[in-house]
């Protein structure tokens, strides 16, 4: 039996060909990066929805993955209430690649503190 193995492109959003991937992409680490802090504060979910200022089903939301009707912005503007910065660079993308991407990096810090 021979199985064929495809190359990811990176971004499992787009190997899924779904419509958004880069939108998807950059929600989804956004609101990992949201759920990694709020889990590091040990609050509740009705805590922690007071403190980004929504209510706690949409935490529960954010912490299960479900994040239809999230918009990336609303998701930075937590990660500010959160106390973190959020730098956003433009930059020429390289001539060989397809469509420009959108990559999210954080402090290794925060990387190691995930893991």
């Amino acid at each position: 039996m021979s199985e064929e193995i495809t190359d990811s492109s990176g971004s499992v959003f787009a190997d899924l060909g779904l419509k958004e991937a880069e939108e998807l992409s950059l929600k989804a680490a956004l609101a990992a990066q949201v759920s990694l802090l709020l889990s590091q504060q040990n609050l509740t979910q009705r805590a922690a929805g007071d403190l980004l200022g929504i209510p706690q089903c949409h935490v529960s939301r954010i912490m299960n993955s479900k994040l239809d009707g999230i918009s990336a912005d609303r998701l930075m503007r937590m990660l500010l209430r959160l106390g973190r910065d959020i730098d956003i660079l433009i930059r020429e993308k390289d001539i060989t690649a397809g469509e420009g991407r959108i990559t999210v990096a954080t402090p290794d810090k925060d990387r190691s503190a995930a893991a």
